[in-house]
């Protein structure tokens, strides 16, 4: 039995690593880190959060809380890591970023299945199964490869990196701690304005000067990341239904509703660092010093890390793959991240275990699982291979690509509840009578 060799040792190719390792195989894991950094990473560590600390709701009237909670069934690496490194906020997953990828960095590196070598790929490996898991910044020259190999130079859209700077430096007579309609506990802190401040900060974030991205333009930008600046441009008060959204949070000094409010969602797990929810941009770092101190509890505000904006690669998945993240026309060569399409922390770790699970039963000689579109990892598997419409966009996981029940439910969220039901009884039947997934 030969050994699968996954390049990309990010949130897809560790998990999709550890699937094939805890089922005996041999993985090769190839990561150009800490040779050569993408212009958004800066850690030698496996699984590194580039965005936000965020994995996002973990409820099941969610899409992505089912998709979670998926993940934890089949013995997700990236689960477990998240649990173990969780911080606290409200309703969310969210993570301490350096234990979070410390902690998949050395179960991958100790694994005795498991060769790590730190080298860049420029081209496919050679072996019957390869899995490419470079991510959206996957470098130029395999970049390249995989553009001639596909036959166009392929898809790109832009990602834009939120802020962090530190709690010390919050003006907290300015801010308050609570979590939106009181879920869990009061985790988020919350940084009021007025409406004259609030209308001030927007006339300055409209007219604040951006980083050159080589070519960005607003159309470019995935609406799931979108910069606040591009955000604010849209309407003077696109802000205040988005990332400002004051609805849900009660002032305590006041009583009532602010006319805005930013929130700071804890990053690391000592608690010392906060990033700024929703403000992802391309600002240049002085006007986003400038700019964002004009909200009044950032006034004094230490930024340890600006936003950045980087290029975000993708595949015309749907002409490209089938239900296995396999190439069509060259089917040993799977993809597996972001890469393909899915957009998201949890789902491009879900592509990463799909695609080492059915590597895996290949590989053993076993039946494919083929995850129905009953379950939100199928359903995200067959969205990316053929089941967008017109252009392709990168898709979050979400109810709306999962097979309807059939028969009525009254209210959204107990529909959306059923449907996690039924999903998550029949993976249990999967799971009962797929021998790859009783590994």
């Amino acid at each position: 039995m030969s050994a699968v060799t996954v390049v990309g040792a990010g949130l897809a190719g560790s998990e999709c690593a550890w699937q094939l390792a805890r089922r005996g195989i041999d993985v090769r894991l190839v990561e150009m880190k800490p040779g050569k950094y993408t212009p958004a990473h800066v850690s030698p560590l496996f699984g590194e959060l580039v965005c936000s600390n965020s994995l996002r709701g973990d409820d099941l009237t969610n899409a992505v809380g089912l998709l979670k909670e998926e993940m934890r069934r089949l013995g997700s690496l990236i689960m477990e890591s998240a649990e173990a490194n969780r911080v606290a906020a409200g309703g969310a997953l969210a993570v301490d970023r350096e234990g979070f990828a410390r902690y998949i960095t050395d179960k991958l590196r100790s694994h005795p299945h498991v060769e790590v070598m730190e080298a860049e790929a420029a081209d496919f490996p050679e072996g019957d199964e390869v899995v490419i898991a470079t991510g959206p910044l996957t470098s130029d020259a395999l970049a390249g490869k995989i553009a001639a190999l596909c036959g166009e130079p392929g898809l790109h859209f832009y990602d834009a990196v939120a802020p962090i700077v530190t709690l010390e430096s919050v003006d907290m007579s300015n801010a308050y701690f609570a979590s939106r309609y009181g879920k869990g506990t009061a985790d988020y802190v919350n940084c009021p304005m007025t409406r004259e401040e609030y209308t001030a900060f927007v006339s300055e974030l409209r007219a604040a000067k951006e980083a050159p991205t080589h070519g960005f333009d607003d159309g470019a930008v995935f609406e799931g990341c979108m910069p606040v600046e591009v955000m604010a441009r849209r309407g003077e008060d696109t802000l205040r239904y988005g990332p400002m959204k004051p609805v849900g949070l009660i002032n305590p000094n006041t009583g009532a509703e602010d006319y805005a409010v930013v929130q700071l969602r804890r990053d690391n797990a000592e608690g010392t660092l906060y990033n700024l929810v929703g403000f992802q941009t391309h600002l240049t770092f002085g006007e986003q010093k400038r700019v964002f101190s004009m909200i009044p509890a950032l006034r004094e505000a230490e930024f340890v890390r600006y936003g950045v904006m980087h290029r975000n690669t993708y595949l015309d998945s749907p002409r490209l793959l089938d239900r296995y993240y396999r190439l069509r026309g060259l089917p040993r060569l799977s993809f597996a991240g972001q890469m393909t399409g899915v957009e998201g922390y949890v789902e491009s770790a879900a592509s990463g275990m799909l695609v080492g699970i059915e590597t895996a039963a290949r590989v053993l000689g076993l039946p494919a699982v083929d995850f129905p579109q009953e379950t939100a990892i199928g359903a995200l598997a067959l969205y990316v291979s053929g089941g967008s419409v017109g252009s392709f966009q990168p898709m979050n996981v979400n109810f709306g690509i999962i097979s309807p029940l059939g028969y009525r439910v009254k209210g959204k969220r107990n529909k959306n509840a059923e449907i996690s039901r039924r999903s998550l009884e029949l993976l249990g039947g999967l799971m009962e009578t797929k021998e790859v997934l009783r590994s």
